[in-house]
């Protein structure tokens, strides 16, 4: 599933919190970082399953990287979706979560 929404962080923070989450709260399910940029990580459960996030700079199309503002955040996943809805219930969303 893809998972879209708005957030109040800037895209680096996004990808930071990301990481930490998948890797020390989810203890049953988690992540590790395999690959990484400016604008996206790639995570991978011990199973091999994948959870990709990506964050961009709102309203800047594919930009990103700026160090305030809010970020366009998606993130995809066959495994993770509980997970990764809890991920981003903790960030501070300011558009409705759309899931596709």
């Amino acid at each position: 599933m893809i998972h879209t929404t708005t957030v109040a962080l800037p895209p680096s923070e996004v990808l930071a919190r990301a990481k930490q989450y998948f890797a020390e709260r989810v203890p049953a399910q988690a992540a590790f970082l395999e690959r990484e940029g400016p604008q996206f990580v790639v995570l991978r459960g011990q199973g091999g399953e994948e959870v990709v996030i990506s964050a961009t700079a709102a309203g800047t199309g594919d930009e990103g990287g700026g160090a305030s503002g809010a970020s366009r955040v998606r993130a995809s996943t066959l495994f993770f979706d509980q997970a990764l809805d809890r991920f981003i219930s903790t960030l501070p969303v300011t558009s409705a979560v759309e899931v596709a």
